[in-house]
């Protein structure tokens, strides 16, 4: 009786991190988030050589690598909070893009610091960042919830 009872409560203590994820689990969800952003920045840079695609593709493009990457840092976290923290990240960055400090603009005027940072203010980009959220937090809690990405 007292094996069985012992067996019980490993099983019971297996399940539970079967719930919060093992770190071969997390593992394996943070390689499936970083491929994503390794096939989005393509898509996101490809996007914007193609002159009948406007411009807000790219941005909605972006805004889920955004989303990917803060998967991949809170990967316990729920999606809601993952979205609510790509959400913020992306209005700020665009927010950002008003200020006109010498060395801000100066950074903006980079490689790098163009496809982080933006170029100009514009309010349409706020539309295509919460577009962009909202479409990749539904495709991650599809994929999450049957399994795909575990």
């Amino acid at each position: 009786m007292g094996k069985f009872n012992r067996k019980a409560r490993t099983k019971k203590v297996l399940s539970k991190y079967d719930k919060l994820g093992t770190k071969g689990a997390l593992a394996k969800k943070r390689i499936c988030y970083l491929m994503a952003v390794g096939a989005l920045i393509p898509l996101g840079l490809m996007s914007r050589r193609v002159d009948w695609l406007p411009d807000q593709v790219g941005d909605m493009l972006w805004t889920m690598m955004v989303f990917c990457c803060w998967r991949i840092l809170l990967v316990r976290s729920r999606l809601e909070r993952v979205a609510v923290a790509t959400l913020a990240f992306s209005f700020l960055v665009e927010f950002q893009q008003l200020v006109r400090w010498k060395w801000l603009v100066g950074l903006r005027s980079t490689t790098l610091g163009h496809l982080v940072l933006g170029q100009g203010f514009l309010w349409l980009d706020l539309v295509a960042y919460v577009l962009g959220t909202l479409l990749i937090y539904l495709l991650a809690k599809m994929a999450e919830r049957d399994g795909i990405i575990r």
